[in-house]
């Protein structure tokens, strides 16, 4: 979709409002992010609302608290496995974007434009609507006792929390992380009260839940599928920094230092969590629950029950911080692959962050809050593509380095059981939305070939991108790959 201001060579733009010759000759995202805020990034984008809602079902799938405990610690290992295979393949294609800028490398521009059309039009804006929306729930829960909030109550404040964090990313980067890194030690002290609380009550003889752990344990197949999909959407952020490695210092190292550090943490507190819940509530209250961490907190917290309403709050909140800052890349990066209009792989020529693409993210965001009904859809599309992604994997990589290489039996496995969770839903609870997911993922083709292949470019396309130049106060930018 290029333009004629911007055009595949970055280094011949002419002299513009978006371009003055003041500018430094190589504009690009800075380097900003550390070891640190790497791994605040990675676990505060998985702890979100998942953990305090997803349990009650993979207990309601699995059927009994020992085989759900067992499934959180498979689903830990499951991501483990594809955060070594993300690992890798960061340190061998050093290029932001995460899954779309390794399908592009590998099958090439159709098969990326699709999963980029998909990603940046439905999954990522629906992922940060989703969340938002339980970020503004349970921020509104303590000021509705006995009663649901309004839903016009409800997507207000969603629709707030997004302005508020584009706001806060376009503005600085450092900002944006300072931000995450405060909200996900605050997460992570929330969950270690849920451990200490649920340790403190096995201490005191509450143990259950412990006795007959195994009873009524749903062994088909389709059930342990569908109690995986839901766990593991607990985990759903483990991959995101893949998205913004030009952007993080030293990432042959820093990349999977964080990995290795975040998600095994996060896969351990999920654990403990997981076990403090059984050990508050029958399998009867946790499945009749509706809020399983408010249940928690009544039983064990008492008037202090607010503070899990807040937790779960700031969870959500870091949560949208995290997926919004690397979804407004996965578009930059796709614009800067002509895949997207040019415009929207533009950067600030100030405050160096990609104003246009956050801009874009956040009005499709919000349009979403307005339906809130996606979930499903969005989950589909994600693990459709990470089986496309991990089996690109081995096709490209090869042990161009001594010092971090994981064997292959790794993403293997990781493929297998992709696979697996993507069939099992469909296979076991056949709906007409699968067959959605499908058609619109084609339907990109429609797009593809007059605008990407042929290079069509509309006039109004090429008014819109001086436009947008001049309002904004950005210019193209350079690949930064050292």
């Amino acid at each position: 979709m290029a333009s004629p201001i911007i055009g595949k060579s970055r280094s011949n733009l002419p002299n513009s409002a978006a371009q003055p010759s003041e500018m430094s000759e190589n504009l690009t995202l800075k380097r900003e992010i550390g070891l640190t805020s790497a791994i605040s990034l990675v676990a505060g984008t998985m702890i979100g609302s998942g953990i305090f809602m997803s349990p009650e079902w993979v207990l309601h799938n699995i059927g009994s608290p020992g085989g759900s405990l067992i499934i959180w610690a498979a689903c830990g290992l499951v991501v483990i496995f594809g955060a070594l295979s993300y690992a890798e393949l960061g340190i061998l294609i050093k290029e932001s974007g995460g899954d779309y800028i390794y399908i592009l490398r590998t099958f090439g521009s159709l098969p990326a434009f699709l999963f980029a059309f998909s990603s940046i039009i439905v999954v990522r804006p629906a992922g940060v609507a989703a969340v938002s929306l339980s970020f503004a729930e349970y921020a509104l829960v303590p000021f509705y006792s006995g009663c649901s909030p309004p839903q016009v109550m409800i997507k207000c404040i969603a629709i707030s929390c997004i302005l508020f964090l584009t706001l806060v990313n376009c503005l600085s980067v450092r900002l944006a992380m300072s931000m995450m890194n405060i909200f996900t030690a605050a997460k992570l002290l929330a969950l270690l009260v849920i451990a200490v609380g649920g340790l403190v009550l096995l201490a005191q003889g509450q143990t259950h839940s412990f006795q007959d752990a195994f009873q009524n344990t749903n062994m088909e197949a389709g059930a342990i599928g569908i109690a995986f999909y839901q766990g593991l959407w607990s985990f759903d952020g483990w991959n995101v920094l893949n998205s913004v490695t030009e952007e993080v210092k030293r990432p042959d190292v820093t990349l999977p230092r964080a990995l290795m550090i975040a998600i095994p943490l996060v896969a351990c507190f999920f654990l403990l969590v997981n076990v403090s819940y059984f050990a508050a509530m029958t399998s009867v209250e946790f499945l009749t629950s509706g809020a399983i961490a408010i249940t928690w907190g009544n039983k064990v917290l008492g008037n202090w029950v607010w503070l899990m309403s807040l937790a779960v709050a700031l969870s959500c909140f870091g949560s949208v911080n995290g997926t919004f800052f690397c979804g407004s890349r996965v578009c930059y990066i796709a614009a800067r692959e002509g895949h997207m209009p040019d415009f929207l792989s533009m950067v600030h020529i100030r405050y160096f962050t990609p104003f246009p693409a956050l801009i874009f993210t956040s009005v499709v965001s919000i349009i979403m809050v307005i339906p809130a009904s996606f979930n499903k859809i969005v989950n589909i599309f994600r693990w459709v593509f990470l089986t496309t992604h991990n089996y690109s994997m081995k096709l490209i990589s090869q042990p161009l380095f001594d010092y971090f290489y994981v064997p292959i039996i790794i993403p293997i496995i990781f493929l297998m059981i992709s696979i697996y969770l993507v069939l099992t839903p469909i296979i076991d609870q056949p709906q007409l939305e699968f067959f959605y997911v499908i058609l619109f993922i084609f339907s990109g083709i429609i797009f593809y070939f007059p605008l990407v292949h042929y290079k069509y470019c509309p006039a109004c396309l090429r008014k819109l991108t001086i436009y947008m130049q001049l309002l904004m106060e950005v210019a193209a930018t350079e690949k930064d790959m050292n």
